[in-house]
């Protein structure tokens, strides 16, 4: 998903009041986390996340990892917290224009 950055801009404001809905621990990307976070960017649109693993680089490759496997977009990683964008195609909740 191509993403301007006024685009971007605007969803990292929405973002940040948020909490994080999802929380990834020591066990990874498991299939409860993957279906949960799904079912969380088809309702929400802008999801927070929570990685609690220590290493930086592991919680980068966590977080691509899920970008991938879900077709969210990467918005914004500050410490163990990222947030991700997916689109829902038949009831869109947030306008980027």
């Amino acid at each position: 998903m191509d993403l301007t950055d006024p685009q971007r801009k605007l969803l990292r404001s929405l973002a940040h009041p948020r909490k994080p809905i999802v929380t990834i621990g020591r066990n990874g990307l498991t299939d409860a986390v993957l279906a949960e976070l799904d079912q969380a960017l088809e309702h929400h649109e802008l999801v927070k996340i929570k990685v609690k693993i220590g290493d930086r680089e592991h919680r980068n490759a966590m977080v691509n990892a899920l970008c991938e496997r879900t077709g969210a977009a990467l918005i914004q990683r500050i410490g163990f917290v990222a947030t991700v964008f997916r689109r829902n195609a038949e009831k869109p909740v947030i306008s980027l224009v």
